[in-house]
């Protein structure tokens, strides 16, 4: 242990942000990095616990207080060789993960945990800065071939593993580019592109082959993959959005988070939308549906666009500021949370739903809103209109899409219509099928996929050669 006093002497440091009134206008990370000596004072606060709470907090396992202690000694790229170890992509996680391994830091039980996201974030970039994370491609092929559906963060793990131990990896995206939600749902101001970017050329590099603008079931089927490769990993997400069926909702202007966020990323990185038609904020009176990450998403994409208001509402009650330690610590904690998003400009409901959507010539003008009982159900007499030009439906997500490619694989789906597969083995019920990420489990954090998108490697790679050095 390297400050033996240090969470003693040394505050929490949160990183600093641009000036809201600068940074909405434009689409750049606006995070301020901390100096080398406050990131290495800010590790030198971690207290190498004897049950390390923070190793229970990291879906991926990551050995925080190893790393904590080598940044404090000035030896980042000892800790980043730790890091990439068990994370392939601490560049996403420290820019998006929401930490918990934070939350189940020991000093968080004084609200002052740990700043293992800023740490985390530092070690990926003075690696790449540095030259540090080269390709590694296998010494020696094996013979087998795995096809990879979906390049989202499960899938490009999955994808880094098998390849490192000799496979001949084929990756298919349907989209042109990699990335995922990665890409196409988290705004460029939380995730510059260009981190997904140099990624999938590491990838490249190692050998992964990328299959662009293909839609497995409708551009190739999903029986010719299992015929053409000796596994086949189905990483493609939890894509069908949850609907609100209320009165008014097929007017226009009403749109999934999904259909509208994907447009600006487009847009930013000079993609063609497509064959749709423009989704824009600019000068409407924008209302949100859903609390979660994805509604945060939409209220900063909003306000960059120039949104004359926004307006978000939750179902859920309004959480305390401040959670109860001695009942949640250390699992994460249901509390209010204020994104960077929300001080950009939002007004926030909660307990509220929307009973209808008015509209005019066609396209909906107003939102009717009430207060909830314990039941989610109206309460009478608490009814109130929001002027709306544009609804966005953030309310997460149900399941993968089953028609097409997992239709007619006909492979098992659990009670909520995720592909069935467990993670002892990660295989599905068809043989040599496998599946991983949101796809599995369902909508969760980028932190998950690749976590299952390793695990599924190692499990793939088991399979195949019958041993395995992928870690668990």
């Amino acid at each position: 242990m390297g400050k033996v006093t240090g969470f003693l002497e040394y505050d929490r440091q949160e990183l600093k942000y641009q000036p809201a009134a600068d940074r909405i206008r434009h689409y750049k990370e606006f995070t301020l990095p901390l100096a080398d000596a406050d990131v290495e004072r800010q590790a030198a606060r971690c207290m190498e616990c004897g049950v390390p709470y923070c190793h229970r907090g990291c879906p991926v396992n990551n050995q925080i207080p190893d790393w904590n202690d080598l940044v404090y000694d000035g030896d980042y790229e000892t800790a980043a060789a730790n890091l990439h170890s068990t994370n392939n992509f601490p560049d996403f996680t420290g820019r998006i993960c929401p930490a918990p391994c934070e939350a189940s830091c020991t000093l968080n039980l004084f609200d002052a945990p740990v700043t293992i996201k800023t740490i985390e974030a530092t070690i990926s970039e003075k690696a790449w800065t540095n030259g540090w994370l080269v390709p590694q491609p296998a010494k020696a092929k094996t013979g087998k071939k795995v096809a990879v559906v979906g390049a989202g963060p499960a899938g490009l793990a999955a994808a880094q593993q098998l390849a490192r131990v000799g496979h001949d990896v084929h990756v298919y995206e349907k989209n042109a580019k990699a990335g995922g939600l990665l890409r196409y749902g988290i705004p460029d101001f939380k995730l510059d592109k260009g981190v997904v970017e140099r990624r999938v050329k590491q990838l490249v590099d190692e050998g992964v082959e990328f299959h662009f603008n293909t839609t497995v079931g409708l551009d190739v089927s999903a029986q010719e993959l299992v015929d053409l490769y000796d596994a086949v990993l189905l990483t493609g997400g939890a894509e069908k959005p949850r609907d609100l069926p209320a009165p008014g909702r097929n007017l226009g202007g009403i749109h999934f988070a999904m259909e509208f966020l994907p447009q600006q990323n487009r847009r930013v990185s000079g993609e063609p939308l497509g064959e749709v038609a423009p989704i824009l904020a600019g000068g409407k009176h924008v209302v949100v549906i859903g609390g979660g990450d994805t509604g945060s998403d939409c209220i900063g994409t909003s306000v960059r666009q120039g949104a004359l208001s926004v307006t978000q509402l939750e179902i859920m009650p309004r959480p305390p500021e401040k959670e109860d330690k001695l009942a949640t610590w250390p699992n994460w904690p249901i509390k209010l949370r204020t994104s960077s998003s929300h001080e950009e400009g939002a007004e926030r409901l909660f307990g509220v739903t929307a009973t209808r959507f008015e509209g005019a010539d066609g396209r909906v003008t107003e939102v009717h809103i009430a207060e909830v009982d314990a039941r989610f159900q109206p309460i009478a007499g608490t009814e109130k209109v929001l002027k709306a030009d544009l609804v966005l439906l953030a309310m997460g997500f149900v399941s993968p899409v089953h028609e097409g490619m997992i239709d007619a694989l006909g492979v098992a789906k659990d009670g909520r219509g995720n592909v069935k597969a467990t993670e002892d083995d990660y295989a599905t019920s068809m043989q040599k099928v496998f599946a991983a990420g949101d796809m599995r489990r369902g909508q969760s954090l980028v932190v998950w996929a690749i976590r299952e998108g390793r695990q599924a490697a190692r499990s793939i790679d088991l399979f195949l050669m019958g041993r395995t050095e992928l870690p668990r």
